[in-house]
């Protein structure tokens, strides 16, 4: 009797001290911790858990609600901004948060002009402390969608202390939200433990483990042996599609929703021969999406034809559906045929967006060679080379995918067309008719208004081709059957702290 009651007292203890962590698994990779530099979504919603913001989403909604920012007035022109922070709130080492702090951290956003900087700059005009827990911005133009904005992490607030004024930061910044960084390993994991001095509620688990993998098999066989208890990016389709139907043998749960994440080709206007307009067309006649999305996917991603996602007021179907004749037809036009083939690179990077890029990227190369006019060449490189390579105009046709900054169709124009997001990811293109229209629509509060103007910055992306739109995600994950909290959420921040160990 007494073993037995040994046992179950062991077993008791072990339940207890298990639920205080969860062990997450992923292919994905941290490039940065710098909200002035991190522009991919990885490393932006590692961020989101162990930053606090100006505003938040509500819970499982696209409602912005306060966060740091406790309330906030427009004027009447809409180009003055008053925010009112809250007070109480500080750093894992006890800095207050402060207007301070916030003009500090958005002038050095907008000094080193990282990434994502253009998300601010292209507006913001002036910064100014009204006292301490006050701020005034005033903007370049009225920018109807701005509050939204204010939710990604390039306008986080960062620790003076700590962080570098003139340059990036490589290491973990100091938390202000729920969780902290206790450890970080690159590539191999990293901790995040409960934030004492958060001014919110406590994380549903103290602690949480964040395991990276190479490759979605790893990822797959971490959930089954139990070595993981959630896997969030990258699943394979086609096991996501087998777990699901082995739930309740595993005893796991898979996850699956709509998502506004997309992908896409992107094609560098400036560099040979992609600076031809007929080329660019050729390529949007010749690609087939419905191949990769049944043949890759699985059907659970969907064929896209405008880069704003399907389900979006404004969205149209722009971009034209295959026709390999008409492809030919215009390579001819660009000087290209049977016998004087067009010889490209395609691009992609093997494990940022999972196991499926390499097929992808067969697929395409596939598709295109079917006008009998195209001969690609397969490249691909590393996640963190592969940014330095889009960014210098290095490659000329590439593979990327987008998550939403903020939930308006202008995050899914303005930083792809207009002259200075163009740059950042790696198109370098540039059209003042189009950057007059998505300007405009900025100042607009009417959908209706805003609507007709985007259908037609639509229409030309259509034309000119700096970007071919391929397919729409979904969002999933896998857990363990006694995992709670897991939520897809439209606006596809993964909230750790709301996980649970039941």
């Amino acid at each position: 009797m007494k073993k037995y009651l040994v046992l179950l007292f062991v077993l008791l203890v072990i339940a207890v001290f298990s639920a205080e962590f969860i062990v997450v698994g992923t292919t994905d990779k941290i490039r940065t911790l710098d909200p002035a530099n991190c522009y991919d979504y990885f490393s932006s919603n590692i961020l989101q858990n162990i930053l606090a913001g100006p505003v938040d989403y509500k819970l499982g909604t696209a409602e912005i609600i306060p966060w740091l920012f406790e309330n906030w007035s427009v004027s009447d022109d809409g180009l003055t901004y008053i925010f009112s922070i809250k007070k109480g709130a500080m750093f894992e080492d006890g800095t207050p948060i402060d207007a301070e702090v916030f003009k500090w951290s958005w002038e050095r956003v907008l000094r080193l002009n990282g990434d994502p900087a253009f998300l601010l700059s292209d507006v913001i005009d002036k910064i100014e402390v009204v006292d301490q827990h006050t701020l005034k911005v005033k903007l370049k133009y009225k920018f109807s969608a701005f509050v939204s904005v204010l939710g990604y992490t390039v306008a986080f607030p960062v620790n003076p202390k700590v962080t570098p004024e003139n340059q990036f930061f490589d290491e973990a910044p100091l938390a202000s939200g729920p969780y902290r960084i206790t450890e970080w390993q690159r590539d191999v994991r990293i901790v995040l433990e409960a934030n004492p001095k958060y001014f919110g509620p406590a994380p549903k688990t103290p602690k949480i483990i964040i395991q990276f993998f190479e490759n979605s098999a790893q990822l797959r066989m971490a959930l089954e042996t139990g070595q993981i208890d959630v896997a969030y990016r990258h699943m394979d389709p086609r096991d996501i599609l087998d777990l699901k139907n082995m739930e309740s043998q595993l005893g796991i749960k898979v996850y699956l929703g709509t998502s506004p994440q997309i992908r896409y080709l992107v094609i560098n206007v400036k560099q040979q021969p992609f600076d031809n307009v007929y080329v660019r067309q050729a390529l949007s006649y010749a690609v087939d999406r419905d191949v990769i999305t049944k043949t890759v996917f699985s059907d659970l991603a969907k064929p896209l034809y405008s880069m704003i996602p399907m389900g979006w007021w404004s969205h149209i179907d722009a971009m034209p559906k295959r026709d390999v004749n008409m492809a030919v037809e215009l390579l001819k036009k660009a000087g290209y045929s049977s016998s004087k083939p067009l010889q490209i690179d395609l691009w992609y990077t093997p494990s940022h967006y999972g196991s499926t890029e390499a097929d992808v990227a067969q697929l395409l190369k596939r598709s295109f060679e079917e006008t009998k006019a195209i001969k690609v060449n397969i490249k691909y490189a590393e996640w963190s080379t592969y940014v330095e390579y889009f960014l210098n105009g290095t490659m000329g046709l590439f593979l990327l995918g987008w998550y939403p900054d903020y939930l308006d169709p202008d995050d899914y124009v303005w930083p792809f067309l207009s002259e200075s997001g163009a740059k950042s990811l790696g198109s370098f293109y540039s059209n003042m008719e189009v950057e007059n229209l998505m300007m405009q629509a900025r100042g607009i509060e009417s959908v209706e208004e805003r609507s007709k103007l985007y259908e037609q910055v639509q229409k030309s992306l259509a034309q000119d081709v700096p970007y071919i739109p391929l397919w729409q995600g979904f969002a999933d994950c896998e857990a363990k059957a006694n995992i709670s909290g897991i939520i897809l959420e439209p606006t596809q921040i993964f909230r750790y702290y709301v996980l649970e160990k039941k």
